[in-house]
Parts: structure tokens; sequence; C-alpha cells
């Protein structure tokens, strides 16, 4: 159970601790590992996520996700383990290889986001008006997240 925030004087941090209460209160990652029969730590879902894009190499992986390449290959042969992934040949070159998503990986990432991505029954609560408001407050600070990535 997530601790509930102290009142704080400062509203950016008062803002932050009850965003990120509400989300951990609607924390999926219990359902999600029952649904697949495995958790996806260790960066694990990060990368099964960052395939459905198309096939990686090991060093976009490590890079992608600042991780050195031993660490990269261990994450993949997690996934591999798993049957998500596979390692297929690069068209380019022989020596490096390409990580992509299997049959069972599309499916696990079908089950992620029918899980990750339902609503909290307390959003359909919110009226059209409140809604409407929330896209535009959290389109916003992603918006300016990014700007802040790219400078």
């Amino acid at each position: 159970m997530a601790a509930t925030p102290r009142r704080s004087a400062d509203p950016v941090q008062r803002a932050w601790a009850l965003m990120h209460r509400f989300v951990e209160a609607h924390n999926r990652r219990g359902e999600l590992a029952d649904a697949l029969g495995f958790r996806l730590g260790g960066g694990r879902g990060k990368v099964l996520f960052q395939l459905r894009d198309g096939p990686l190499t090991l060093s976009q992986i490590a890079e992608a996700n600042g991780l050195d390449a031993p660490y990269a290959t261990l994450v993949v042969d997690k996934l591999e383990a798993h049957g998500l992934v596979e390692r297929r040949p690069h068209p380019d070159d022989r020596r490096r290889k390409l990580v992509t998503l299997t049959a069972a990986g599309h499916n696990a990432l079908a089950t992620a986001d029918a899980i990750l991505l339902r609503p909290p029954p307390a959003i359909n609560t919110l009226p059209a008006e409140d809604l409407g408001h929330l896209v535009e407050l959290l389109t916003r600070l992603l918006d300016a997240d990014q700007a802040e990535a790219e400078e």
C-alpha cells in the first residue's frame, strides 16, 4: 500500500505525490505477471515494448536502455528463454544479430496492453470536462518532458 503523501506547501511536490499515489494504487504488475506466467522486471518489459517498433541489435538495446552489453545480453536471454524474442542474423552483417519479437512476444504485448492500458474505474467517474482538462495537462507535461530530453 502506498504511503499517504504529507501535505506539502510546495504545489509541485504535492501534485507529483498525488500522481504517484494514484498510479501506484493501480499498479498491475502482479496481474500482468499472473497473466504471462512470469514477471517482466529487470528491464525485460521495457525491451519487449521497444521491440514492438521492429527488430534491434543488442548494441541498440543496450544504448537505448543505458545498459552495458553483457547486461543487455542477459535481458535478451531471459526474454528468449520465455519464447518472446529470437535472435536472427543481421541482413547487412552476419556477425551481428537482430533481436525480434516472436508470435508469443506479440501475444505478450497484446496481453500487457490489455492489462496496463485499462483505465482505473475512478477515471470513469470524472465528468467529460474534467477528463479533457486532465488529458490537456498530461499532454503538456509529456510535451515539456520531451522538449527537455531533446535539449
